[in-house]
Parts: structure tokens; sequence; C-alpha cells
């Protein structure tokens, strides 16, 4: 063994015993070698004499590279001694009198010596190398190993350059096309012939290589002459390989690839239709079973799957009526097959399902009546779409469990099942009474064969079911009709064996869901529905994921239902005590996730129920006070022992008040403000008793922010329910919410003051300039610490939430703005602020890079000049504020922000935010006249380098202008031509 050879072993050692810097030197060793001029002699020798299979492999390898590279500059002897010597190995021809062994070694190097000779048939054939195919057809007689290596050339000739399904460049497919037209013109016959004569020889004696044959001419079909296939001889070969029991399967499934291949070749649909046709395809239907590892089977449905698109495909191209005639009986024909192996055979990864059947239904959409075979395909088609949604059974633990596997799978469904039930829409579409009916007995079927065995087929008919509810209009639901009254019916009596699987479960409960239109309209099941929601198969069931979907549905179904309930209140309520006792408990709310708040669906139907005024004021308050005053107990207990609790204790009693707290906010939603406040006040007092209870948690616990957070919420809700009523609340409320709040809290804060703002308008001044002062301050004060940081490091969690109340800053100012609270700016306490607020707003409305931010800020100065400059010249509201406008924001966000450019006219949102810029000039005109004119032209346009004849254009249009529209056209065609003007060189900030 030479330095070479030891070299190659140990660079590809992967067992660990080579030391890294040896290996690391082997590498570089050979990697020097390649650079040697006689590199191609040396690899060659080496193939001939040496074994060692990592050497052959290094040298073919090195072979492929250097002819890449290195082609062109390489000497016509060294070419003809590569080819000669190449072509020699694999015709298992003599090199110098010496028989190469290449071919005696395993597959791998096989396939790395086709690569090789393919590099050389890319720059050499047919100009240079002519006769490849021709000379090496003669060397196939010495047999096997000849004819296998023959295959892998051109299946490797297919890989690197034919075949389409991997990405090429141009210089690729202009070389695929050359090759590929040279060989038709002057040796595919032979080559075709070879096979034919390969395979009638070697059928019986060797399979294998018959196999290996026939899966390379396969790849060959798409592109030579189907005559060569399609013919007397080749045809009745390959359906004898087919059909005769006794080949091997990997023979015979092989030859139907071939039959697949010609069947799904690109042709004129008439002669694709006659081809199809005098195949005879209905011969090999027989040999389909259920049998899902056979190589054979596998095989077969991939051909029969094939050729009935392609038959679908010509019966849509076709023109004449005997050639629909002669589509739609092929496709009769084949049909049964189809969707027999569509439910019992593991399909081909390229055929889909719902796609070719979606054609076929497609076809039928013109056809009525249907015929009494296509109502048969119909119920075929549908049990197609059963069995395909339905879930494998090796899942039903994952899923009833819910772990890692089961969301898996469930979205994996999830996914898969979309397009099989817009099918199932279709099919609905063009026969709607077969679908109803198969839909009907499914779910009859689950019913009388449920047992725990068939989980999956009880899941499958609830969603059909459910699918065609999601399918139905409205009105069609509202109408109903003899079977829906039916399904309804069968679906709400039923107690299926299976019910504890949380599929089954979920997939009921939804489906009860989709139908309460037709409820709505039949009263009468009202009863059936509330009892299946409230017992183990709903609220009740066992497991916690259906309880938590129930409870949201009940309530949907409580919000649809409303007065019809009225009656049923007393036995929903009794129904639903252990559920509200559970909710709030203390064992409850420890063992409860963090954040969950599915059972406060629970509360909210409840509040919905008693909230109408259907119910009689009297049971109405004895309802929400047997609600209410428990839970007001017990948030009152808590808050008296808090300061005798151990940590442990204190965490179980936090997470406890918090649950209740959801509880009663859920409640208060069912209650209207015109209720509680005009028709019934006795209820609203209530409410305010439990807000002035809920209130002392801000001074108890001022400093758990789960709690402050979720009585934050509270006060939202009871500014929705209480209206202005809760006014008097409010005080002691901001006071203990301002006492400890961080930024984020101070976002909800603000949130608060937004909704109140925009509710009650100027009712709320009063309450607002005594809050105003205190937040301007720590408002100001943190949203310093953004502006003084930058770089990746401002990017933490405390950056993050600054950034999140500045931005609602900016709408908490618009809304003061909007709602005609401004004067809260000037009152004697905030007028300390007035200043930074002024400077804040001009940065941001000429700087910000979010432009919505900006055209707020643009907003909240249009106003603010509306509302503090009278048009006439008197005293001044705001001393300094007209010249601020007119020096300071005019000029900088008027004029420089939008010649910068950065302002970019294409963007949509930047042209809202001009237009308010116009706008602006616009009012600043109206209220300032030619105080603001004089100084925006002779301090400003300037600047600009804005020509006379410019600025006196602008004054005109902007004084004669009332047309918005077209006076923001002007002002962009003067900026644009500013712009252009400065020509880059002037950039304004």
């Amino acid at each position: 063994m030479d330095d070479v050879e030891k070299a190659i072993l140990i660079s590809f050692d992967e067992s660990g015993a080579i030391d890294s810097e040896l290996k690391s030197q082997a590498v570089n060793f050979c990697q020097k070698i390649k650079e040697n001029p006689s590199i191609c002699s040396l690899c060659i020798e080496k193939l001939c004499f040496c074994k060692l299979v990592q050497v052959q492999f290094w040298c073919l390898q090195a072979l492929q590279e250097v002819i890449r590279v290195k082609y062109g500059s390489m000497s016509l002897e060294e070419k003809n001694f590569i080819r000669k010597s190449i072509f020699s190995m694999a015709c298992l021809e003599c090199i110098d009198d010496k028989m190469c062994a290449v071919l005696e070694s395993p597959a791998f190097i096989k396939n790395k010596l086709s690569q090789v000779l393919v590099t050389l048939i890319y720059f050499e054939y047919p100009l240079i190398w002519s006769s490849v195919f021709v000379d090496f057809l003669p060397h196939l007689s010495k047999g096997v190993v000849v004819i296998d290596m023959f295959s892998r050339i051109l299946n490797a000739l297919d890989d690197e350059l034919v075949s389409m399904d991997y990405p090429r460049t141009p210089e690729e497919v202009a070389v695929a096309g050359r090759v590929k037209d040279a060989m038709r013109n002057q040796c595919v016959p032979q080559i075709v012939r070879a096979w034919y004569d390969i395979v009638s020889m070697y059928r019986n004696s060797d399979p294998e290589i018959c196999a290996t044959v026939l899966d390379c001419m396969r790849r060959y079909v798409s592109w030579i002459d189907i005559g060569l296939i399609v013919n007397d001889a080749f045809i009745p070969l390959l359906f004898e390989l087919i059909l005769v029991d006794g080949l091997s399967e990997q023979l015979r499934a092989a030859a139907a690839g071939c039959v697949l291949a010609v069947v799904s070749k690109r042709m004129d649909a008439q002669a694709k239709l006659s081809l199809l046709k005098n195949l005879q395809i209905s011969r090999v239907f027989g040999l389909v079973s259920d049998d899902n590892d056979s190589e054979l089977v596998s095989g077969i449905a991939a051909l029969i799957t094939g050729y009935a698109v392609e038959v679908l495909e010509c019966s849509k191209r076709v023109n004449s009526e005997d050639a629909k005639v002669v589509s739609t009986e092929l496709l009769d024909e084949v049909l049964p097959t189809v969707f027999y192996v569509m439910q019992n055979c593991e399909m081909d990864a390229a055929f889909s399902i719902v796609q070719f059947l979606s054609g076929y239904v497609a076809t039928m959409k013109t056809l009525s009546p249907l015929q009494e075979n296509k109502m048969l395909h119909i119920s075929q088609i549908l049990e197609v779409i059963r069995t395909q949604i339905r879930y494998d059974p090796m899942y039903r633990n994952n899923l009833d469990i819910l772990d890692k596997i089961g969301v898996e799978e469930e979205n994996r469904m999830l996914e898969f099942r979309k397009d099989l039930f817009v099918l199932l829409r279709n099919v609905g579409r063009v026969a709607p009474e077969v679908t109803r009916i198969f839909i009907r007995n499914s779910l009859a079927n689950a019913i009388t064969f449920s047992s725990d065995k068939n989980v999956e087929e009880v899941e499958a008919a609830l969603s059909l079911l459910y699918a065609l509810g999601e399918s139905m209009s409205d009105e069609a639901m509202k109408v109903g009709n003899g079977l829906l009254s039916e399904l309804v019916t069968n679906l709400l009596s039923t107690r299926f064996p299976c019910h504890s699987n949380r599929v089954v479960a979920l997939v009921y409960l939804e489906t009860i869901a989709r139908y309460m239109k037709f409820i709505q309209e039949n009263v009468q099941y009202i009863p059936l529905v509330l009892v299946a929601f409230l017992d183990e198969r709903g609220i009740h069931h066992p497991n916690i994921y259906v309880s938590r979907r129930a409870s949201y549905l009940f309530m949907r179904v409580v919000k649809l239902l409303k007065s019809k309930l009225v009656p049923f209140i007393e036995t929903i309520l009794q129904s639903l005590q252990d559920v509200v006792a559970r909710f709030t408990s203390m064992s409850f709310a420890s063992k409860e996730p963090i954040g969950s708040e599915d059972g406060a669906h629970i509360f909210e139907a409840i509040g919905l129920l008693i909230g109408m005024e259907d119910v009689p004021l009297e049971k109405q308050s004895d309802y929400l006070s047997s609600l209410l005053t428990p839970l007001c107990q017990q948030v009152e207990a808590t808050l008296m022992n808090s300061k005798v609790l151990n940590p442990e204790e204190s965490s179980v009693q936090i997470a406890n008040i918090q649950q209740i707290i959801v509880a009663i906010n859920a409640i208060s939603k069912g209650f209207s403000v015109r209720l509680v406040t005009s028709s019934r006040p006795a209820i609203g007092h209530m409410f305010k008793q439990t807000l002035d209870v809920l209130l002392q948690i801000l001074v108890v616990f001022p400093k758990v922010e789960p709690l402050r957070t979720k009585v934050l919420s509270f006060i939202h809700r009871m500014v929705d329910t209480l209206g202005a009523s809760v006014f008097p609340y409010l005080p002691k409320a901001f006071e203990q919410l301002l006492a400890e709040s961080e930024p984020k809290e101070m976002v909800g804060f603000l949130v608060l003051l937004n909704q109140l703002m925009c509710k009650f308008s100027t009712l709320v001044r009063d309450i607002l300039e005594e809050v105003f002062p205190t937040i301007a301050g720590r408002v100001f004060s943190a949203i310093q610490r953004v502006a003084d940081s930058s770089g990746p490091e401002a990017n933490t969690e405390e950056i993050r939430e600054l950034q999140e109340l500045q931005k609602t800053l900016y709408t908490f100012l618009h809304v003061i703005a909007t709602h005609d609270l401004s004067s809260v700016f000037l009152s004697p306490r905030s007028r300390d602020y007035l200043n930074s607020i002024m400077q804040l707003l001009l940065h941001t409305s000429c700087h910000h890079k979010d432009i919505t931010t900006r055209k707020a800020c643009v907003q909240i100065f249009v106003k603010l000049i509306k509302d503090w400059c009278a048009s006439s010249s008197g005293e001044e509201k705001v001393p300094g504020f007209k010249s601020f406008i007119i020096e300071t924001f005019a000029t900088n966000c008027c004029l420089y922000s939008v010649l910068d450019k950065s302002f970019e006219f294409g963007d949509a949102n930047t042209l809202v935010l001009f237009g308010e810029i116009v706008l602006a000039q616009k009012v600043m005109y109206e209220k300032f006249g030619d105080d603001f004119l004089v100084h925006f032209v002779s301090k400003g346009f300037p600047s600009a380098h804005c020509p006379p004849n410019l600025a006196e254009q602008y004054c005109q249009n902007l004084k004669g202008s009332s047309d918005m529209k077209a006076l923001r056209s002007y002002y962009q065609s003067l900026i644009e031509h500013l712009r252009h003007q400065q020509n880059g060189s002037l950039v304004f900030r």
C-alpha cells in the first residue's frame, strides 16, 4: 500500500481512532494530489490495480471533478485516454491487458463510475463521442454485470441531466435537449430493442435484472417515440409480466410502472384516449388487494389511479360526442376499482385523491338528473371521504390524553381534512339527498355498532355531520326538512359508549352547536340540547379539555337562544352548582394552570341567562345575589386574613381571588347598562357593592401584579355595565392603581382612561384633570429611558415595555385632543408638562418611524390649533402656542419632514399622513392668515431652494383651493419638484 492509498484510507476514516491532526494532513495531501498534472493517469491506474473501495471511490470522484473543472484545458490525448479507460471499465474490457475490477465492486462504486461516464457524455455527445451508446450495446451480450452497468449509466443520465424533476440551469437544459435529440435520431430504437430482448431472455432466470431494466426504461418513456413501446410486441410482454402468477413481485411491479409511464405520456387527447382504450386496463383490476405491504399491489394501485387521472383529463379535452362516450365508459369501468384502492391500499405519493375526485365531481355538475351509476359513484366517493377522514386507531390514546404525538396527529388531520370537506361540500351540491342519506346511515351505523373498538368510526360519522351543517346556509338550516330533523334528533338523543373519548365528545358538542340555527326554529329540541351540554357528555365530562370546550360552546348556545331559555333557568343553575363551586374553590385554583380562564365561560353563560329583562326582578335579584354574595364573602375573608397567611397559603388565595374576579367579570357581561341603571337600579347597586369589595384588593395586595391586572379588567367591565354611575368609585381606584404602577401597568391604566374618554367624552374632564399631572410625570420620566437607550442592548424586556407605554401615550393624547378635552393640558397643575408634550409631539410628527403614529400627532396639532386659536387676532388662549406652531411645527413637519427622501409617496400610509399635513396647512391659514403664510414662505421655502414663482403659486393654491384632494395633489408635485432641484444634495432633518 503506497502513501496515496494510505492517505485516502485515513481521510475516509470515521471510526474516531485516527488522530485529528493526522487526518487533516491526509485530507490536505489528497487535495494536493488532485492538483498533480498526471492525476487522471494515477486514478485510472489505481482503479485497475487497487480493490480498496475507498480508493476506488476517491479516484472516480477525483476524475469526475477534473473532467467538470478542467475539460476545456485538457489535451486531446488526455481526453482520449480518459474516455477509452472509463468506457472499458464500464464494458468489462481490458485496459493495457489488465482486467479492471470496478464492476465487481459495491453498487455505490458502480453508480460513481456511471456518473463519470455521464460527465463525459455531457461534454462530448454527440459532437465528439457520437458512438458511445451504439458502441456499448454489443457488450450487453457479456451478461448481467454489463446490463446492470448500462442501466446505471442510463439512470445517471436521467438523474444528472435529462429529468426535469430537478432544478436545471439554462445551459443544462440546452445540453439535455441536444443529448435527447441525438439519441432519438441515432440509438433509441436499438436501446428499446435491447430492453425487449433482455426482459424476454432473463424473465425466468434473472427477474431482478429484468426489473432493473424496466425501471430504467420507465424513465425514458416520457420523451422517446411512444410507438417503440406501444406496439404488438412490447405491450403484450408488459401485461404478460404483470399478469403471470409466479413471477417475482419486483418484476411485475416494474412492468406496471412502465405501463403507468405509457399511460402518463403527454400527447393529443384523442390519440391518448385511443391508447387508453386499447390497453384494456381492466385486465389488472383483479390484482388489487388490501395487502398494503405488497410491492405488486402498490404498483398496480399506482397504475390504476394514474390511468383514471388520464381518462378524466381526456374527458375534459376531447370534443367529439363519440370520444366523450368512450371516456365516460372507461371512467365508469375503472372507478369502482379506484374507489377500492383509495380505501384499502397505500396511495402513491404523487396521486392526489382529493384533486382527482374533485375533478370527477366537477364533470357531474352539468348532469341533471344523475344516472344510477353516477349515484353509485357519488356514494362510493362519500365512502372514500369517510375512510380518509378516519383517525388511525394506533393514535387513540395519544389523542385522548392529548400528548405531543396526539397534538401532532390532530393538527395533521385538521389540515388533511380541509380539502376533503371541500370535496364533501361539492358532492353535497351535486347530489344533496344522496349526501344526507349517506351521512344519516354513517351515523346510524356508528350508533348501532358503537363500542370502544370503533371510536374512529363514530368520530368520522360525527365529523361528516358537522361538515354537512357547515355547508348549509342559515336559511336552509332554519327551514330544515324531514331528513335534517331526523339527523338532529338522532344526534341529540344518542349516548355513545365511546363518549368518554375526547375526540368523540368534542366533535359531538361542536356538531350540536353547528345546528343551533335549526334548534332556534324548532324549540322542542331545547331540552335535549341542554341535557347534552349539562350532563357527562358536555360540561360534566371527565376530560378537562372537553368540559372547557363544552363551557364555551354552551355560552354560545345561550347567546343564540336567549329568552327561549327562560323557562329552563332553574334547571340550568341547579345543574351548574358544582361547576360554579369548583371554579372558585381554592383546590381548583391551585391545580389549574396559571392564566386558565376557560371556566369563565360558564359564568358568562349564567350572566346571559339571568341578565335578561324577561327574568322577573325578584328572581333576578335572588339569582345574582346567590352568585355574588358568596364570591364577595370569599374575597373579604381572604383580605381580612391576608396578614396571617404563610407564602404558600397566600399564593393559593391570590390564585383563588383571581378566579373569583374572572367569574364576576364574566357574569356582568350578561347585564346591559340600561337594565342596571334605569329599569332595575337595585341590580346596579349589587354590582357597585361588588366593585367596592374588589377595590379593597388594591389596598391589601398593592404589589401583586396579576391581581391588579384583574381588578383593572373588572373596572373596564364596570364602565360598560354601570355607565356614568361608576364615576364615584374611580378616584379611589385611580389612587391605588397609580400608587405602584410599573410601565406595563401604566399602559393598562391609560387604556382604561381611553375607554372612559371615548365613552363619556367631556363628562370625565374633572377626573382626567385630577390624574393627568401624575400620569404625565410618571410617563415622561419613564419614556426618557427609551430615548437614552440605543443599539442591541436596548432590545430588553424593560425597553420593549417602555416602547409600548410610549405608543399608548400617543393614543392617549390623541383621544384627549379628539374628544374635546384639550383643556386638560391647560389646567394649572398640567401646564408644567405642556412644553414637554409639544416637543414630543413635534419630534414624533416629523421623525417617528411608524407612519400611523406620526399621523396621530399631526391630527393632535390640527385639533389643538382649532381649540386654542381664535380666528380673529385677540388675546392668546395659550401664550406662545401660535408662534410655536407657525415658526416650528409648520416648517419642520409640513415642509422639512416631507422633503426628506425617507418620506415615501409610494406608500399608502405615508400618503394618508401627507393628507393630514396638507390639512394642517389649510387650518393654519384659516386660523392665522398671512401670519402663517408669510413666515412659511419667507423662512421655510428659501431654505428648500424654492424659486419665488413657485412660492407665489403655493400661496395662491392655499388661499384659493377648497378642494383638499386638488391641494394635496398640488403640494405633492411641489415637494417632488423641490426634491429634484436639490438633486439629493440637501437632506432636511
